[in-house]
């Protein structure tokens, strides 16, 4: 078996009981980290924590909050580490999409995607990095999507929040690297999801992944493992020399490098 050396690590998980969150949490535990997964649902949390435990036989840490409040952040953080005793991963994986055109997009819109994008994973980076150093070094990868690097029209307010986040992991990857701290991003493309599932209404979803699928050069929408594959290979063993990167994981979609 490939080992990726995260036997052991004690990961965080922002927006961990759905989706790409849930997927990764999943992924590491399989790999042997221990895991605490963040979402504001404290049942569905509480449930999700418990299958992922129970499919993986790892310890998984359900901790309700919301990442936008920075009293939440702090307590995401100290509550890890008083279970698991420190902290080597950080996933900044909350997020929602958030796609219009200038017009339609109030200053409290900006905000609230500012503070759900940007600020949390300011926060949570700053309570991070500190325990990371304590003990020699740790990996945080942040969520973001190729509209980030490449915008199109209508993806405001997403793509330039996005944009910041890059630039945050550009910036911290540079200021962290003497402390073997890796910082890294996934820019994710269409990849199945509730959301979509949602939007499919009462026609077949299998139908709407097709159609999504015409202009995606591999010909198929990602799952939501290729997202979490991606994100263990970044944390663990065998990526010690990658940092400062913006990986696309998008099938193609991603016009820019």
């Amino acid at each position: 078996m490939f080992d990726l050396g995260l036997t052991g690590k004690i990961a965080l998980i922002t927006g961990g009981s759905d989706g790409l969150g849930r997927a990764t949490a999943h992924r590491l535990a399989q790999e042997g980290a221990k895991v605490a997964i963040c979402a504001r649902r404290q049942d569905h949390l509480e449930r999700t924590a418990q299958e992922i435990a129970s499919e993986t036989g790892g310890e998984v840490l359900p901790i309700a909050g919301d990442v936008t409040n920075s009293e939440d952040c702090d307590r995401m953080i100290a509550a890890t580490v008083e279970r698991f005793g420190g902290l080597d991963i950080l996933v900044n994986n909350a997020g929602a999409s958030a796609a219009h055109a200038l017009s339609d997009v109030s200053d409290d819109d900006w905000q609230t995607d500012f503070d759900l994008k940007v600020m949390a994973s300011v926060r949570l980076c700053r309570a991070a990095v500190p325990l990371m150093q304590a003990r020699g070094g740790g990996s945080i990868v942040q969520a973001s999507i190729g509209g980030g690097k490449a915008p199109k029209a209508r993806q405001l307010p997403t793509s330039l929040t996005r944009a910041a986040g890059l630039n945050l992991t550009k910036s911290l990857a540079q200021e962290l690297a003497p402390d073997n701290i890796r910082v890294n991003a996934i820019c994710i493309g269409l990849l199945k999801s509730a959301q979509w599932d949602r939007r499919a209404g009462n026609a077949p979803v299998a139908e709407l992944y097709d159609k999504m699928a015409e202009g995606i050069p591999l010909g198929r929408v990602g799952e939501a493992e290729d997202y979490a594959d991606a994100v263990a290979f970044l944390c663990s063993a065998r990526a010690t020399y990658i940092t400062g990167t913006a990986i696309n994981v998008d099938g193609g979609l991603c016009p820019v490098l």
